[in-house]
This record gives C-alpha cells, structure tokens and sequence, in this order.
C-alpha cells in the first residue's frame, strides 16, 4: 500500500494500491508537455531515459497549445491511433 500525499488537503493522507506493472515496455509511448514552463525539460530527460533503458520503444513527442485548456479532440485522437503508453509532463 502507497500513501499519496494530496496537496489539497495533507491532513488526512490518501492510501491507494499502486496499479501493476505490465512488465517490459514495448511499442509506443507518448510525451505529451501541457506547455507548462520548464515541462519540456522532464520530458526530453525522459525520452533520454526511455531510450536508453528500452530502446526498441518508439517516443512520440506531442505538444498541447495551451495549459488552461484540455488538449483538442484531433491530438487526443492522433495520440490514442499512434501510441500504446503516455506520460503528461506537468511542471514550473
């Protein structure tokens, strides 16, 4: 059992069961940056770090126009057609 600390409210900390693991990665993952100040950077450490430790992976690089906004229908549709993982980068 993990603990996730929400910082919403830290009072009364969340336990959760992390979801399992599929084992070894293969296809294709996405790299989504929110276009978040600096969220750029974790992802291109990331892609560094996909690529070294799985390098049959395909990285897909994708960008939202805006934060304040949920991406648009046409990437959600472009990223679900073309990847089998995704990570969002959030950062500041």
């Amino acid at each position: 059992m993990t603990t996730i600390m929400d910082p919403t409210d830290e009072r009364v900390p969340v336990a959760r069961q992390i979801t399992p693991r599929v084992g070894a990665l293969t296809g294709a993952v996405a790299l989504l940056d929110i276009s978040k100040p600096r969220g750029s950077i974790l992802l291109d450490r990331l892609e560094i770090l996909i690529k070294d430790r799985a390098p049959g992976i395909t990285v897909n690089r994708y960008a939202k126009p805006t934060f304040a906004k949920p991406a648009p229908e046409e990437l959600r549709q472009q990223i679900f057609r073309s990847n089998d993982f995704i990570v969002e980068g959030l950062a500041d």
